[in-house]
C-alpha cells in the first residue's frame, strides 16, 4: 500500500510539472508556437509519457478546469436535499475558502493562453458541455425535459461566475477581494435559478 501510494504520489507530481511547464511555454510564446515535443523535454519526459498524461495538446490547458457538478448532486448531496441546494452549498464552500494556496500567476497564465485561442476557447466550451451533459443525467430523476433544462441554466450560471471572477483577477483585483464578491455572486446566481427573475428588487413575484 505504502508503494502504491508513492506511485500515485509521483504519478501527480508528473502530471503538475509536464502542465506547469506547458502553460509557461504556451504563455511565453503562444499556444500554436510550441509543440508537444518541446513540452516533453523541458519537462524531462518522452513524449509518449506525456500522451499518458494528456491525451491532446488542448488538455494540456483544460485538464482540471471542469467541475464535477453531477457528482455534487449525486455523491455529495444529503438524502432530502434538493439538487439546487446541494449546488449552492457547494459554490459557497468554494467562494469562502478564498484564495487558499491559489498560484494567482498561473491562474492569470491560463486564463491568458485559453482566452487568446479559438480552438482553447472551443475545447473549454466542450468541457462545459461535458458537464451540462452529465448534469442532466443526475438530475434524471426530475424527468428528461425538465433535467436538461435545469442543468443548461445552472451550467450557464457557473460559468458566469467563473468568467467574472477570471476578469477581476486578470483586471489586477486581488484574489482576496475577487473572493469576496465571488461569494456575493454566488448567491445572486442561486436566488436567480432557485427564484428567477422574481427574486430581483422591484420585479413582480
Amino acid at each position: 500500500m505504502m508503494m502504491a501510494g508513492l506511485r500515485e504520489r509521483k504519478k501527480e507530481q508528473t502530471r503538475r510539472r509536464i502542465a506547469e511547464v506547458a502553460l509557461r511555454l504556451f504563455d511565453e510564446r503562444g499556444y500554436d508556437a510550441v509543440t508537444v515535443n518541446e513540452i516533453a523535454e523541458a519537462a524531462g519526459v518522452a513524449k509518449v509519457t506525456l500522451f499518458n498524461y494528456f491525451p491532446a495538446k488542448e488538455c494540456l490547458v483544460t485538464d482540471g478546469v471542469e467541475d464535477d457538478l453531477a457528482a455534487v448532486v449525486v455523491a455529495g448531496r444529503a438524502q432530502g436535499r434538493a439538487p439546487l441546494d446541494a449546488l449552492r452549498e457547494h459554490f459557497r464552500s468554494m467562494a469562502a475558502q478564498g484564495a487558499g494556496d491559489v498560484d494567482a500567476e498561473a491562474l492569470l497564465a491560463r486564463v491568458r493562453v485559453i482566452s487568446s485561442h479559438p480552438a482553447l476557447m472551443g475545447a473549454l466550451y466542450a468541457v462545459r458541455m461535458g458537464e451540462r451533459y452529465e448534469l442532466a443525467a443526475a438530475l434524471a430523476g426530475e424527468g428528461e425535459l425538465r433535467a436538461q433544462l435545469m442543468a443548461a441554466q445552472i451550467t450557464a450560471a457557473v460559468t458566469t461566475l467563473q468568467e467574472a471572477f477570471f476578469r477581476r483577477v486578470a483586471a489586477g483585483e486581488p484574489l482576496e477581494e475577487a473572493g469576496g464578491r465571488l461569494a456575493d455572486d454566488v448567491e445572486v446566481a442561486f436566488d436567480l435559478l432557485a427564484h428567477g427573475f422574481s427574486s430581483i428588487k422591484g420585479e413582480k413575484s
